[in-house]
């Protein structure tokens, strides 16, 4: 068994890791935040000090993964709980709190909060106006006011805390999802070029399913840009840190056409192969030109990923790309049913070298 490493700088070097994570800092942030509004809540003047357990709830709703998320997240809760003590209110006017009332509250609540631009505050609305009608009771009005003083409270610290202590930025997660992406390209491109390479048919591998896995990864990395995107705004540390998220969704918008291309020629080959989910033919002397084609093609995208990138690779896959294309030349005499396969996976791999070469060409390192 392996001994773990309990050195002082092994150690050190753990927690320094534990505390840049962005979901354990999170975590004490709002801690800290929690404890703050604890303290303080007890100090608030009028009737709002009887609701102390209130300010550490709109700490935790203010606490969101990005700053702007957290000053969204928290005006659309406060939002809601006005509107939904607003609700209790006009009931306490004209009736007294019963089944009736209640049900009568929580039901319009309920249409109030299908209002898409109340976002995360759409919950509240029917919430706050019951525990108005409910736990207020005969004392509602000193109830709401001290429900939402306390949740604004908690809200305005929460936000503080989150702003002044190392507010987060999501760029790295969004430029290692890219990478990873290129990654499983690659590494795909490169299965398949084996698969071409070996006893035919070959033995059904990971490879001809991995269509569901790279559009998984497309979806997760989109999700991650977006994030990173929101995570810069309003953020003073986006100035110190500055990048340009365009030339990444450029390279997003490249790798998922090169997916869509990928997952075509799996299909191809895997028709071609065990006959599903479309029967074609690929003759012998075919693939192996394909296969040299497949996997300078990966090479190409392992190189971008790495940041070697030069256009020599690139250019040495679109000549075995075009290589592919004499070969179904040279035997056209093979007939059209023979060679529709390795056309249709040579027009996929031409369309994907097509859509990478802008974002290759922009980042070939310029000559000293």
């Amino acid at each position: 068994m392996r001994t773990p490493d309990l050195s002082p700088r092994a150690t050190g070097g753990l927690m320094k890791s534990a505390a840049v994570h962005p979901r354990l800092l999170q975590a004490v942030k709002t801690a800290v935040a929690v404890a703050i509004a604890w303290k303080l809540a007890p100090l608030m003047p009028g009737v709002a000090d009887e609701y102390p357990y209130y300010a550490p709830l709109g700490v935790i709703v203010a606490s969101y993964p990005t700053l702007m998320g957290s000053v969204k997240n928290a005006m659309q809760t406060l939002a809601g709980l006005v509107i939904g003590v607003a609700l209790a209110a006009a009931v306490i006017l004209f009736s007294e709190p019963s089944v009736l009332t209640v049900s009568l509250v929580v039901g319009i609540g309920m249409l109030i909060g299908g209002i898409r631009q109340l976002g995360a505050g759409r919950e509240y609305v029917p919430i706050a106006g019951l525990f108005v009608l409910i736990v207020g009771g005969p004392n509602a009005d000193g109830y709401s006011i001290g429900y939402i003083s306390q949740m604004t409270l908690g809200v305005v610290l929460g936000l503080a805390v989150n702003l002044l202590v190392a507010p987060p930025l999501r760029v790295t997660a969004a430029v290692k999802g890219l990478s990873r992406l290129r990654g499983a390209l690659g590494d795909h491109l490169g299965t398949v070029a084996d698969a071409l390479d070996a006893n035919w048919p070959p033995e059904e591998g990971e490879w001809s399913k991995q269509g569901a896995t790279l559009a998984g990864t497309t979806t997760a990395v989109r999700r991650a840009l977006a994030e990173a995107d929101e995570s810069r705004r309003i953020n003073p540390r986006a100035r110190i840190r500055p990048h340009d998220l365009r030339t990444d969704y450029d390279d997003l918008a490249a790798l998922e056409n090169a997916t869509f291309y990928v997952r075509d020629l799996t299909d191809v080959l895997a028709g071609a192969a065990w006959g599903t989910p479309v029967p074609v033919e690929l003759p012998a002397a075919l693939r192996p030109p394909l296969a040299a084609a497949a996997r300078a093609t990966g090479a190409v995208v392992h190189e971008w990923d790495t940041g070697e990138t030069s256009l020599a690779s690139l250019e040495t896959a679109e000549a075995a790309v075009a290589a592919v294309t004499q070969a179904i030349h040279d035997h056209r005499e093979l007939g059209a049913e023979a060679i529709v396969a390795a056309s249709a996976a040579t027009l996929d791999l031409t369309r994907l070298l097509a859509a990478l070469r802008p974002g290759i060409e922009r980042d070939v390192p310029v000559p000293a």
